[in-house]
């Protein structure tokens, strides 16, 4: 420590300290100068003190500095610093943050991979990556990349390992049967239908020789008495998962695989319940949790009602299903869709609440404070209060991420740690892609872990930045100016978090969901604190609700809630069109190179990650836009034909899929068929050269003609006898006739696709070619084959074997009695 008068004249009385910044700060290394004089020794003159300095050297010339800048860009002063600057950031850490990095990695590998792979395969590997790292330690360089490979042979073992744990039985082809099973969940529709999900017990007429083990299905209405737990039985019409709605699009058969669902339908008339033996424990738990989300579900709705108590009920317990979709739609177009999906966000200020609450009522014992640990006794009860959160939530994935997240900062302060680091973001990381491997490549993993780094690392150089930074004391203001200052700071750290967060995850925004929310800015500004107030109130009525006091809390909730609809629709109804189409998936893994780097990096070499974003940006058009979509069950066929119109070839087509199509498309407006009848002289299927480009479907006698802007013609025909007058003009045809072995042209320009090609390998996209009228059409298929485990039970539907669908044999009538 320097005392006064240390280094400084005693005569002044100055005060010296010393930076742990300047120990390290990048200066020339200069001797400190003697405090004083060294004692006289035989031989050596002392310094006459009337001896005149030295001369200082004069300052370099221009010349002179150009040079030693340009010595400072060759290859070799490149190399040292990047060296240097790369042995700093190991020092500090680095290689553990690339941990999750290269598991994910592998665990992409897995999923990219054409062909599953063996259980040796993958273990070969991990092995031998194994081997070679404990080698080649004393080689650095080496050890490291070997290392680097072994994350990913490991990401790859453990997502193999979780398709193996997994093996859900799913459903091969739809069915009618009666299904007896134990309620799993019930929730409330918007259309005000209930979800039933049902682990099931037994089938009967037909008995299901592969039944699946889960089910999801839908029911008008049920017993009033009918809770989680119960045992219900009913007819019920079964179908198996869906695959993408269009190449690259998200998989349903993936998501349902992992999720343990085998088969999703709806019941043909009501469920009854039937009595049945004991439940095991697990199941008995399971549902005493479910019928308690219930409960408190049904008591949110009752106290606040409408759009805003079904949200509380989402925000409280993770039951939205019955928001409406108008509200649904208004908050995606705005931006601030999160707010309903139980994530981060809630968690942070459930446990922020929980803190705040209990670190207010200790400073009201200030002996007791002053004695105990009192902050890691609240980050104890908010790691409890989370927990709890997240069992009554559902436990879905989006929360449990988040709850690993949380719980391992929480962790920190409770051994003295910093809470809000990237070591911790890594360790969450690392055990969400242990647990659940298939995350990683969805959309909920990618966009909370990219918004949360980037936060983290942003937070982080700021901190850098005001440390740095000398800053005089504060001057005293008035109220006013105090309150105007904390409104201004907390409304720019609004703005920050949201230009930063959606910034970081705009790419993954447009890959998964082809739109972005050109007002969520404004939205967030105007929503957030807002929402922070409804969550504050969430957990007091939480807290109330035991003792029958949480009614003024709701009620003041519902409020905010109003508030809060009222400004999304509000924005929504101004907010431009948000689709903005596909995109490279070249350019997603360069910005996500790019995200990496800039988040992890401590020193200069951060800046790698420019040339790695602007290739992302400039790459970002390197997808081509398919020509024709066509649906896996062969029902739709959909065309761009100019102006923003999309032409499908039915009156009433699949809302989702054409929602979907509209903003990958980059269409605004669904134009549907003309229908003629049989004979019509408007409508003359042997003169199709008379469509003009452009032209929407016009359909009669189970034909549909339409022709692209390029002037390709497109009919769908029910069956092959009705395709081939087709053949002799038509350069896509599309059959919905899965018995339809043979194709019906012979023309080998012609790209005929029937119903059985798209049962087995899913919907499709074609592509023409502008140049060249005389080439075949391009299409590509969403399923690739060999099957991967999520997909082989396509290859057992009665489409994909070439029959027709099931129809129930009708019964002889009885003769009539004379």
């Amino acid at each position: 420590m320097a005392g006064p008068g240390r280094g400084a004249d005693k005569n002044e009385g100055a005060t010296t300290s010393v930076s742990e910044r300047s120990l390290f700060a990048d200066v020339p290394h200069a001797e400190p100068p003697p405090a004083s004089l060294p004692a006289s020794h035989p031989g050596i003159q002392p310094v006459s003190p009337d001896r005149a300095a030295p001369i200082p050297a004069p300052a370099p010339g221009p010349v002179i500095r150009f040079r030693r800048q340009l010595n400072r860009l060759s290859p070799s002063s490149v190399r040292n610093s990047v060296a240097s600057a790369a042995g700093l950031e190991f020092d500090r850490g680095v290689a553990f943050l690339l941990v999750p990095v290269f598991l994910a990695c592998g665990v992409i590998v897995y999923f990219s991979l054409a062909v599953e792979p063996d259980f040796a395969q993958p273990i070969a590997v991990v092995v031998l990556t194994a081997m070679c790292a404990a080698v080649t330690r004393s080689r650095r360089k080496t050890h490291l990349c070997f290392m680097a490979a072994l994350l990913c042979a490991l990401g790859v073992l453990a997502a193999k390992v979780e398709t193996w744990r997994a093996g859900t039985k799913m459903l091969g082809s739809e069915i009618q049967t009666q299904l007896t099973g134990r309620i799993v969940r019930l929730d409330q529709m918007a259309n005000g239908r209930i979800r039933l999900t049902i682990d099931v017990m037994s089938t009967a007429r037909p008995t299901l020789r592969y039944a699946p083990e889960r089910v999801r299905v839908s029911a008008r209405k049920i017993p009033a008495e009918m809770t989680a737990g119960s045992v219900a039985t009913g007819y019920v019409r079964l179908l198996p998962p869906t695959g993408p709605v269009r190449p690259d699009s998200f998989d349903f058969s993936f998501d349902s695989y992992f999720a343990g669902i085998g088969a999703s339908g709806f019941f043909l008339g009501s469920p009854k319940i039937v009595v049945s033996e004991d439940a095991p424990l697990t199941a008995r738990l399971s549902s005493s949790i479910e019928k308690a989300r219930e409960t408190i579900a049904d008591h949110i709705r009752d106290s606040i009602g409408g759009a805003e108590g079904e949200i509380a009920a989402a925000l409280i317990v993770g039951v939205r299903a019955g928001i409406p979709d108008e509200i649904n739609e208004s908050m995606r177009r705005t931006g601030i869709y999160h707010i309903i999906s139980i994530s981060g966000l809630h968690m942070a200020l459930v446990a922020g609440t929980v803190m705040g609450l209990l670190r207010g009522a200790f400073a009201l014992f200030p002996d007791f404070s002053s004695r105990r640990p009192v902050k890691k006794y609240a980050a104890a009860a908010a790691l409890v209060s989370i927990a709890a959160y997240l069992i009554f939530s559902g436990v879905v994935v989006a929360a449990e991420r988040s709850f690993i997240m949380l719980s391992v900062m929480l962790v920190a302060v409770l051994f003295d740690r910093a809470a809000l680091t990237m070591r911790n973001l890594a360790i969450s990381a690392i055990a969400v892609i242990v647990v659940s491997p298939h995350e990683v490549v969805g959309a909920s993993f990618q966009m909370s872990f990219a918004a949360t780094a980037a936060l983290v690392g942003a937070y982080a150089g700021w901190s850098d930045y005001r440390a740095d930074k000398a800053t005089a004391p504060r001057q005293r203001r008035s109220p006013v100016a105090f309150v105007t200052r904390k409104l201004v700071a907390g409304a720019g750290t609004i703005a920050m978090t949201s230009i930063i967060a959606g910034s970081a995850t705009a790419l993954f925004a447009i890959w998964h969901f082809q739109r972005v929310s050109p007002l969520s800015l404004f939205a967030n500004l105007a929503v957030m604190p807002i929402v922070t107030i409804v969550m504050f109130l969430a957990v007091l009525s939480a807290l109330a609700m035991p003792f029958g006091l949480d009614g003024p809390f709701l009620y003041m909730m519902g409020k905010g809630l109003t508030a809060m609809i009222a400004i999304s629709g509000w924005i929504s109804e101004r907010s431009p069109v948000d689709a903005v189409g596909l995109i490279s998936l070249q350019s997603v893994l360069l910005v996500t190179v790019a995200l990496v780097i800039a988040t992890m990096a401590t020193t200069w070499l951060r800046l790698a990650a420019l040339p790695f974003a602007l290739a992302g940006l400039l790459t970002i058009s390197g997808t081509r836009t398919p020509d024709v979509l066509i649906s896996e069950d062969a029902h739709l066929v959909a065309l761009p034909i100019g102006g923003g119109e999309l032409a499908v070839n039915r009156v009433r087509s699949n809302e989702f899929t054409t929602e979907n199509w509209k903003h990958a498309l980059l269409s605004t407006t669904i134009v549907e068929p003309e229908t003629f009848e049989k004979g019509d002289m408007r409508f003359d299927v042997a003169d199709p050269a008379d469509l003009p480009p452009g032209a929407p479907f016009t359909c009669t006698a189970g034909l549909c003609l339409a022709r692209h802007p390029s002037g390709a013609i497109i009919a769908f025909a029910d069956d092959r006898k009705t395709a081939r007058p087709a053949c002799a003009f038509a350069d896509l045809i599309v059959i919905d006739d899965a018995t339809a072995y043979y194709k019906p042209c012979r023309n080998p320009l012609v790209l005929v696709v029937t119903k059985r090609q798209l049962a087995r390998m899913g919907s499709a996209a074609v592509f023409f070619d502008p140049l060249s009228a005389t080439t075949r059409a391009e299409i590509r298929f969403a399923v690739r084959q060999p099957y991967r485990p999520w997909h082989e039970q396509r290859r057992f539907s009665r489409e994909a074997r070439g029959l027709p669908p099931y129809r129930k044999a009708e019964k002889p009538k009885k003769p009539a009695v004379q």
